[in-house]
C-alpha cells in the first residue's frame, strides 16, 4: 500500500464524513461566534478548533499524509475524551454545546467513534 491509498477505497467514507463534518463544524461556529461569542467563548472557540482538525483530516487523508492524518486523529479522539469528559463533570462551564460535548451527543456519539474507525483505518493501512 503506497501511503496516497488511506483516502482511496473504503477510506473515501471517511474522507466523505470528515469533510462534512469539517464543513458542519466550520458552520456551526462561525455563526455561533459571529453571533453569540460573549455568551459561552470557550464552548464556541472549541467548536472552532474542532473544525480545524476536521479541516486538517480531511486535506490529510485525501493527500494521503498518514503522519499528518494520524496526528489529527490523536488530537481528535484526546479531545473529545477531555471536553467530553469536562462537559458531562462541569456542565456549567459549557452553557452551549460543543462539537465534542458530552462525548459528540449532539452528533449521535460519531465524533467520539469516527476518530477510533479512523485509527483503525490508518493502523492496519500500514
Amino acid at each position: 500500500m503506497t501511503t496516497s491509498s488511506i483516502g482511496k477505497g473504503p477510506g473515501r467514507v471517511l474522507v466523505g464524513l470528515y469533510g462534512l463534518f469539517a464543513l458542519a463544524a466550520s458552520a456551526r461556529a462561525g455563526v455561533q461566534i459571529a453571533t453569540k461569542f460573549a455568551e459561552a467563548p470557550l464552548a464556541y472557540s472549541l467548536s472552532a478548533f474542532a473544525a480545524a482538525v476536521y479541516i486538517v483530516l480531511t486535506v490529510a487523508l485525501v493527500a494521503g499524509a498518514r503522519r499528518v492524518a494520524l496526528v489529527a486523529l490523536f488530537i481528535e479522539l484526546a479531545g473529545v475524551l477531555i471536553v467530553g469528559t469536562a462537559s458531562v463533570m462541569d456542565p456549567a462551564a459549557f452553557p452551549h454545546a460543543t462539537v465534542w460535548s458530552g462525548y459528540g451527543r449532539g452528533y449521535l456519539f460519531i465524533p467520539l467513534v469516527l476518530p477510533v474507525v479512523g485509527l483503525y483505518w490508518l493502523l492496519r493501512r500500514r
